[in-house]
């Protein structure tokens, strides 16, 4: 495996969504860190989840920014790679968002897509 496929797995986080994610970890006692897992389901065939946790695993790809950590398991990477979370703040309310090279279709609200 070379570096294409090193990059292909890539998932970059934006400052914006680095900022939120350190802002809320920090007023959140004994936790270190945003997970962003894949999960079966969601009226597009996957969902993604984020959970707030203290610690990571052994499995997890591990990403570091601006005083934010976000943790995504070796499955979930697979399907999100090259992807971008973002955090958004606009008239139709805050939310993290992920752009998905993926994704061939998604919902209208964001959160589940299909490949």
């Amino acid at each position: 495996m070379g570096a294409d496929v090193k990059t292909s797995m890539k998932v970059d986080v934006t400052d914006a969504a680095a900022r939120r994610i350190a802002k809320i970890v920090a007023g959140e006692p004994g936790k270190s860190a945003l997970r962003v897992s894949v999960e079966g389901g969601g009226c597009s065939g996957f969902s993604y989840k984020f959970d707030l946790v203290s610690g990571s695993n052994d499995d997890d790809i591990v990403i570091e920014k601006d005083g934010a950590t976000v943790l995504i398991d070796d499955l979930s990477v697979v399907y999100m790679g090259g992807s971008v979370i973002d955090f958004v703040d606009d008239l139709m309310g805050q939310s993290f968002q992920i752009k998905n090279p993926n994704a061939v279709a998604s919902c209208g609200c964001g959160t589940s897509f299909s490949i």
